[in-house]
């Protein structure tokens, strides 16, 4: 049954649970206690079923739960009080007894901590015994709210200070002399939990805690955030010292060493032991490192920077600050523009914001795995600097890398920071990497799309050979956990707020060791059903390529990948290797150089820029139409609220270049002018009837789809003479001819791609669902096609209204229906009758081939044999690396656990039977693990081989 299944059969119950609910408010007709039956006058909220106490029974049940709440029957209802009020003292050592050694003249309450001060207006007009604590209560906050109690401690002459002796009773006192507030180690788990689930505040933990304690005035409930914050401090340090074993070491902690990193990564002397005949030269040993930025988690310049205490200053994940401030001020801050793609990382590298310390943090984490890299966390100053993640990058290459020689790194701008990484190394005296330690860059599959054509197969992790599958994009999940305590650690002292931030990544870590079970179960069923379905793909495509071919494509991939290192575009070998007619963007380049190079005028500067937007709104226009066309009328909402975020955004589009029109085209241009003059309709160069689609499809009268945009081509000659902008003509039309040539060649590219979709796929699939499956891919195809061919038409249009000369008339010819169907020309070069089948005049445009009808259709095939070729290279290398994974895992808590074991051991051998008591209890976790983990792999290889034997 689903949840509201059950909230309907709860309806009609509801009333009843209300009078129900209602009748807990009174005692019972005879109110009697329940331990001696005399008059019952107290009901404890928090013990099972609220019974009744009399006051002396009230106060033996609750000398070991001194913290339930309760409250008194006043003769008409119960009014809410506390166990202070009913004698009860908290007594430390002789077994909760008194100590036989108090004398009535020792006061635990002289000093140390100042009284709480309330405004007259804020004490309330009543005097109920909420308001009434007694003396000598001390305040003791626990995750039940803010209680006042009495405590005495043993004063025998052997006896510990009064601070340890709280300290042992599970009392974390905020002062050491004589303390007036404590901490109960309950409160300070529970915040520390609910800061890492929930990113509550210290203050917002504290007002829950006040309103628990008096839900009608929080506010005179004793104000103790400020001690919160740090004892919660103190609390996070001893808790992480503790789980890193130092309390069973004499030396302190060293860099990262608080910290715990991946277990299924390779670490040598860990989870790594070679035998003689191996090394960790391997390909199989590889590291892989992912690296990004976070610019929500900002920090405030610190109040008092020169009174601050650092805890543990590098211990963790956030990198030591005396190093790393000599680091910046040694190195050169060169930023320079990206010459791939507008990148956040590299072009906005100097915004500065003079009110923070820190714009951002940013680091390393394991590519495979998503475990933060100890010691990789730096702060950013102005931004994503190369400073900043060369630091990072270094310090990552140190932790437990000891003989590895092979690392990849994911970094969404590679392509640009990778260049010169080594030189910057080599020049500064704080950057320490391993020099035979070999980078191999690259570029996560979600960024990559936002970089030139060319970055893909240089960079994106299928032609990064030994890596198996990755994403590369694993970093962007851990950041959502850091964003919980942003706000919070966005005011907080430097020291507290990367201790924070070192104790939510060490949590993050942590999470991923205890799931890493099932996270690599699920990795294994991935790689076994991606080695069978790339298989697939793979071998349809190497049946029908003759030996020959594959002999020379073997052989240029091999080139291709052991040059990759020094020539990153090597690697174009993946890629159509056709010399291409210029792109759109390649002629606005030059056209914003030539502008440059000739001191244009400020209105004629970014003209070209302005007409490529303008071209780039009419592909919008032309890609929402045949959206909207797709969809009809029987258009679910969330596809009609879709459409209306599409118009929305490109409206916001329109408008800003209609603005912008007034800048060029000057003042004969009115930006108010109708329409109806500017002659053209968008319908007109659809495939479907203009009819049809007005009939199909919901439109807007002020549809932006049709709304026509004033480009010189929409205003016509004659028109752009009369406002003097006549000099625009030309720079449309060598933009135009860039827009036609990517157009026809998306289209070539995606015509191929259908043929030999049809070619292998769609002859070679047996079941109904392969066929289904092939289909829906042809599908997505076709819509390519058509709208690549759409733009091409309007593009055409729009040149012929522009007076284009007889070359561009020759080399753009009209683009007909039948030239769009897939011949055998394109689908198979060995067919019968290839011969007197010629290609189309667009598959010849500026492409430098020795022949068109044959030359096209095999380059298409190499590429996509050797991209398929690729696909399955991975997912085998992914099955490997999963196995061994499983092992690294299991041997990496059997390292664990025999680590605690030697403790647990030295602890007896010392007398120190607390120590190990926690070191046999951490030394039984790890087993537990390692069996669990052990036992789970071994089940799933198991059922799996007998799946595949059935």
């Amino acid at each position: 049954m689903s949840q509201n299944d059950y909230l309907r059969q709860w309806l009609p119950r509801q009333e009843s649970y209300l009078h129900h609910l209602l009748d807990r408010e009174a005692p019972p007709e005879d109110r009697r206690c329940i331990i001696c039956e005399q008059d019952g006058v107290y009901k404890c909220q928090d013990c099972l079923g609220e019974p009744l106490y009399c006051t002396g029974c009230c106060r033996s049940q609750h000398r070991s739960n001194p913290f339930h709440w309760i409250s008194q029957w006043n003769g008409r209802f119960f009014e809410r009080s506390c166990l202070a009020h009913v004698g009860l003292i908290i007594h430390l050592g002789h077994d909760g007894k008194q100590c036989p050694e108090v004398t009535d003249q020792w006061n635990l309450f002289e000093e140390d901590e100042p009284e709480d001060l309330l405004e007259p207006e804020d004490l309330p007009f009543v005097s109920g015994p909420e308001f009434q604590p007694k003396e000598n209560t001390m305040v003791i906050v626990d995750k039940s709210g803010v209680h006042r109690l009495e405590i005495r401690c043993c004063e025998c002459p052997n006896a510990m200070s009064p601070d340890i002796q709280m300290f042992r009773h599970r009392f974390f006192p905020a002062s050491f002399n004589r303390p007036k507030t404590v901490f109960t180690f309950r409160v300070l788990n529970d915040f520390l939990l609910d800061s890492l689930e929930c990113g509550t505040s210290a203050m917002n933990y504290y007002s829950k805690l006040r309103r628990m304690t008096s839900s009608m005035f929080p506010h005179l409930v004793p104000d103790r955030y400020r001690e919160l914050m740090r004892v919660a401090r103190q609390w996070r340090q001893l808790k992480t010292m503790k789980w890193h074993g130092f309390g069973h070491r004499s030396d302190n902690p060293s860099t990262g060493e608080l910290a715990l990193f991946c277990l299924a990564c390779p670490q040598p002397g860990i989870n790594v032991l070679l035998s003689e005949d191996e090394s960790l030269d391997d390909w199989k040993y590889t590291r892989s490192f992912v690296m990004d930025g976070n610019f929500k988690a900002e920090h405030l310049h610190p109040i008092k920077p020169f009174d601050e205490v650092w805890l543990s200053d590098g211990l963790g994940f956030m990198v030591g600050k005396d190093r790393y401030k000599m680091h910046l001020a040694e190195a050169a801050d060169t930023v320079k523009k990206s010459s791939c793609n507008n990148h956040r990382a590299v072009n906005q590298a100097n915004a500065a914001r003079h009110k923070l310390e820190s714009t951002g943090i940013g680091g390393v984490a394991c590519a495979r795995h998503g475990c933060f890299v100890p010691h990789s966390m730096v702060d950013f100053q102005k931004g994503e600097r190369q400073m900043n993640m060369d630091y990072a990058l270094c310090e990552a290459s140190r932790h437990n890398m000891e003989g590895i020689t092979r690392a990849v790194t994911f970094y969404d701008i590679n392509c640009q920071y990778n260049k010169h990484f080594r030189v910057r190394v080599d020049r500064s005296q704080f950057l320490d990497m391993a020099p035979q330690l070999t980078i191999i860059p690259g570029i996560g599959l979600w960024h990559i799309h936002g970089h030139q054509d060319s970055c893909y197969v240089r960079y994106a992790s299928n032609f990064i050979e030994g890596i198996g599958r990755i994403d590369g994009e694993i970093m962007e999940t851990l950041w959502a956990r850091l964003n919980l305590i942003s706000p919070a650690a966005r005011g907080m002292s430097s020291p507290h707020r990367k201790e924070c931030l070192d104790y939510q990544m060490n949590d993050s870590n942590f999470c991923k060791m205890i799931r890493m079970k099932r996270t690599l179960c699920r990795k294994y069923k991935l790689a076994r059903n991606g080695i069978s379905e790339s298989g697939k793909a793979f071998d349809r495509l190497d049946e029908a390529a003759p030996s020959h071919l594959k002999t020379e494509w073997l052989a240029r991939e091999r080139i291709a990948q052991s040059s990759r290192l020094n020539d990153p575009a090597a690697m174009d070998e993946y890629e159509i290797n056709i010399k291409k007619a210029p792109s759109k963007k390649e002629i606005e380049l030059r056209l914003l150089e030539e502008g440059n190079a000739r001191n244009a005028a400020p209105s004629r500067r970014s003209v070209a820029t302005w007409i490529s937007t303008g071209l780039a709104i009419e592909e919008a226009q032309i890609a929402l139409l045949i959206e909207v066309r797709r969809i009809g009328r029987r258009s679910t909402e969330t596809q009609r609220l879709d459409i209306a975020r599409q118009r929305d955004r490109l409206q916001g589009q329109i408008d800003g270049f209609a603005r912008s029109a007034l800048t060029h085209l000057g003042e004969g241009f009115d930006a108010d002018d109708e329409p109806e003059d500017l002659n053209v309709d968008i319908l007109d160069d659809l495939d479907d009837d203009p009819a049809d689609f007005t009939e199909t499809s919901h439109t807007w009268t002020n549809s932006p789809e049709l709304t026509v945009i004033p480009l010189p081509s929409n205003l016509g000659v004659d028109r752009c003479r009369r406002c003097m902008a006549e000099d625009l003509i030309p720079l449309e039309m060598s933009l135009r001819e860039g827009q036609a040539n990517d157009a026809l060649h998306n289209l070539r590219i995606y015509l191929c791609n259908k043929a030999i979709l049809f070619r292998t796929t769609i002859r070679q699939a047996k079941s109904q669902a392969l066929k289904t499956r092939a289909w829906s891919q042809v599908t997505s195809v076709q819509q390519a096609v058509s709208l690549h061919a759409s733009i091409y038409t309007k593009t055409r249009k729009q040149m012929m209204k522009l007076e284009p000369g007889q070359d561009e008339l020759q080399k753009y010819k009209p683009l007909l229906r039948e030239q769009l169907k897939i011949s055998t020309a394109v689908g198979d070069p060995n067919a019968r009758g290839q011969r007197n089948e010629s290609l189309a005049w667009f598959w010849s445009v500026e492409v430098d081939l020795g022949g068109p009808d044959q030359s096209w259709n095999e380059e298409f095939y190499r590429v996509h044999w050797l991209r398929a070729k690729a696909l399955q290279d991975r997912w085998r290398e992914e099955m490997i690396l999963v196995k061994l994974e499983m092992d690294w895992t299991c041997k990496f808590f059997l390292w664990k656990a025999t680590q605690w074991g030697d403790h647990m051991q030295e602890s007896l051998e010392k007398r120190l039977p607390g120590h190990g008591c926690y070191a046999g209890r951490q030394s039984r976790m790890y087993s537990l693990l390692a069996q669990d983990a052990q036992a789970a792999f071994q089940d799933l290889q198991n059922v799996l081989i007998e799946a595949g034997d059935e």
